[in-house]
């Protein structure tokens, strides 16, 4: 069978690494990567780090507005999908490269294969949700993380061809944990004790294009009497800039700014964090598997099973909140094995070949 894969973020890019490898042994794999993310400390790391395959094709898409962006892709995408002609394509996750693939295979008639299929936030005004739900719709074949995405699914009619496979990033965390163990320098490089510090990130629009949530987050962050780590995505530094709150946030002394950090770095600083606070989906896995506690600088979450068992933490971003969250020891109602059991690559594998 021959498959065309799209990837565009690095989120995406972990996923594909466990996929890609699986797929390989049996399948045809064209890997396209859009271009949505192509900062080398955004794309190009991970691709050697996770010993991903080079992309048959780089659309070179960068950065736009979220109606340009996706119309972009979908047009160098039309064309690679003509050429190729695939028996299906395969996407995963949330992104504007998700849809915009999604969308040009659905118009050809070729099917669609979803990987991280049916996470709800139940809030139609975040970008990803409509991305994540319109891509759902589409696909022939959906592969579910968790047991309350195949649910969401149900709810909304979805039944045919959901499987419910587990979580791939779970399946890369149980690969590269102990390598990021083994080569990872960055506590050393940031002076940076074992359980001495929070791993920070910020990157999602509703939080960095609102510069009154943006200067409520760097405030509270400010207050807390606790080193941070903060990698900045550089639409965060961007945003950061403008409002004036860049020279701000590094002036405090409990702040080490750095550059984006590769997949193995982060899992490093995940795993001997002391608590996670961000405002990304994959992060808020990560700390899961990692049992670190995680705050999230969020309304919702896709991933309210991390909620229910007490490691996670939704929180508005006010100061007053975060700085006492922080402070206040969270209960843990045990490690529940919320995202499978490591084999969802090698499920997500053999459910396509049972379509050829």
């Amino acid at each position: 069978m021959k498959i065309v894969t799209v990837v565009g973020a690095r989120p995406q890019f972990i996923k594909a690494a466990m996929v890609s490898h699986e797929l390989r042994k049996t399948h045809h794999e064209v890997l396209v990567h859009t271009g949505q993310h192509y900062d080398c400390q955004m794309s190009q790391v991970f691709f050697d780090e996770l010993d991903i395959p080079e992309p048959n094709y780089n659309l070179g898409i960068g950065s736009d507005s979220h109606a340009r962006q996706t119309a972009r892709a979908m047009m160098a995408l039309e064309e690679v999908l003509l050429k190729e002609n695939p028996d299906m394509l395969l996407v995963y996750g949330d992104t504007n490269s998700t849809l915009a693939a999604a969308l040009t295979a659905s118009k050809m008639g070729i099917r669609i294969a979803h990987v991280e299929a049916g996470p709800r936030m139940f809030d139609m005004t975040v970008p990803e949700e409509v991305n994540r739900v319109v891509t759902d719709h589409l696909s022939t074949l959906l592969f579910a993380p968790t047991q309350t995405s195949a649910e969401n699914l149900a709810k909304e009619g979805i039944t045919g061809g959901v499987h419910l496979t587990g979580d791939v990033m779970y399946d890369a965390f149980l690969k590269y944990a102990p390598i990021a163990s083994g080569k990872s320098r960055i506590l050393e490089r940031l002076g940076l004790h074992q359980k001495g510090y929070a791993y920070v990130t910020v990157h999602r629009a509703r939080n960095t294009d609102d510069p009154i949530r943006l200067r409520a987050i760097v405030r509270a962050l400010i207050d807390l009497d606790t080193r941070l780590v903060l990698p900045v995505h550089p639409r965060t530094r961007k945003s950061l800039e403008a409002a004036g709150l860049c020279r701000e946030l590094a002036s405090a002394s409990h702040v080490t700014l750095s550059e984006p950090v590769g997949y193995l770095d982060s899992l490093m600083l995940t795993m001997e964090a002391r608590t996670i606070v961000t405002d990304s989906g994959g992060l808020q896995r990560e700390a899961y598997f990692a049992q670190v506690p995680c705050l999230t600088l969020d309304d919702a979450t896709p991933w309210p099973e991390t909620i229910a068992c007490g490691w996670n933490t939704l929180v508005p971003c006010m100061s007053n909140t975060l700085t006492e969250v922080v402070q206040v020891p969270r209960c843990c109602d045990g490690y529940p094995p919320l995202f499978g059991n490591g084999g969802a690559a090698q499920s997500i594998a053999r459910l396509i070949g049972s379509l050829a």
